[in-house]
């Protein structure tokens, strides 16, 4: 069973890749640039693993050559029945190792292995909506430590019942952006308020953002002219340095008009310099929406049709019930999804995700 022919020109690219890779990370002038060096190894690491899956196809193929010759040789009905068996479980393995490695070569996203910034703001719905922003912030915290990631609040506005009419996350970890970025776009909740006498659902919405955060060799370029600076005092629970000192940062960029601000840290330098990072990745996120307008299929999985203000999942109270709309996907364990248990809805996004992408390879072909 060999590989397309396609998949085949892949390969081979692949394996000349990992050739020039190995020697030129053996050349003096790499060796002494430390970046260009990290660069290249993470590259290589990044290769070995589909060559060896290729090894494995090779290797499976050749026993599966084998074996047919012995069923074609052997006249011995036994022998014959034990070959007919190895080449059926042969090919099976074949035709697994053959869609790991198509799965590997789809093109990757240069933002997967990024932190990100996850903004949550409360829309319809009032002072329920604000509430549904902050059930969406611990979901995401809970989801994130589950992962083994770190999520910290970078900034948020409280609402006068504790919940938040907007908060941003930072999650930390490797392959971050990976698991959230299909999470953009409208979130909507259906249940009863507290406030509700009369046990009437309310439907309320929160809007989600979510932006790779970038490294400095790709940030974007913004001109200190086009910036206001105002410090504040931090706000929030407890007495120790919260009012006492202007360490918190809130940065205007003029032309744009966004704010961005930060109270995460004591230092006021460690939280210019978060507000900063989170402003740049808030524009480079504008520039790229401009730029997607033109929507591609595998689009609708990442923010719908590019509007954040269309739905993508419903999370409904009293049935228990929580809704993708972007896969049709409906499934009853809202306390769970809610409580962290989000790869439920992840996974099948990002199996959509790739089938969508092998389907666009396929086309192109």
């Amino acid at each position: 069973m060999s590989l397309g022919p396609r998949l085949k020109r892949q390969l081979d690219h692949l394996g000349f890749r990992a050739e020039e890779l190995e020697r030129a990370l053996v050349q003096p002038e790499v060796s002494a640039d430390p970046q260009r060096f990290q660069a290249l190894s993470r590259e290589l690491g990044e290769i070995h693993p589909v060559l060896l899956l290729l090894r494995r196809h090779e290797a499976l193929d050749r026993q599966r050559e084998e074996a047919v010759h012995l069923l074609q040789e052997n006249p011995d009905a036994e022998l014959r029945e034990l070959a007919e068996e190895e080449v059926r479980s042969v090919e099976e393995g074949l035709s697994a190792l053959e869609e790991e490695l198509r799965l590997r070569l789809l093109p990757r996203d240069p933002n997967d292995e990024r932190n990100v910034f996850l903004e949550i703001r409360a829309g319809t719905g009032g002072e329920e909506a604000a509430l549904f922003a902050g059930d969406l912030a611990r979901m995401y915290s809970r989801y994130a430590e589950n992962r083994g990631y770190r999520a910290a609040i970078i900034s948020a506005s409280e609402s006068e019942r504790g919940g938040y009419r907007e908060i941003v996350l930072e999650i930390s970890g490797k392959g971050a952006y990976s698991r959230f970025k299909f999470e953009s776009g409208g979130h909507r909740v259906q249940r009863i308020p507290e406030t509700e006498t009369q046990g009437r659902i309310h439907t309320s919405a929160c809007t989600v953002a979510v932006m790779p955060e970038l490294e400095e060799v790709d940030a974007v370029e913004i001109n200190p002219a086009d910036l206001r600076v105002d410090t504040f005092r931090a706000s929030g629970a407890g007495g120790q340095h919260v009012n006492k000192t202007d360490s918190a940062i809130r940065i205007t960029h003029l032309p744009s008009g966004l704010v961005v601000s930060c109270q995460e840290d004591r230092s006021q330098h460690k939280n210019r310099a978060k507000a900063m990072a989170l402003l740049q990745s808030r524009l480079q996120d504008m520039e790229r929406e401009k730029q997607q307008t033109a929507t591609a299929q595998t689009r609708r999985l990442l923010i719908g049709s590019g509007d954040r203000s269309e739905r993508i999942r419903t999370y409904n109270f009293p049935q228990g019930r929580v809704t993708d709309h972007r896969i049709n996907l409906t499934l009853y364990r809202l306390e769970a999804v809610l409580a962290g248990d989000l790869d439920v809805l992840v996974e099948p996004l990002v199996q959509e995700y790739q089938a969508d992408l092998l389907e666009k390879l396929g086309e192109d072909a």
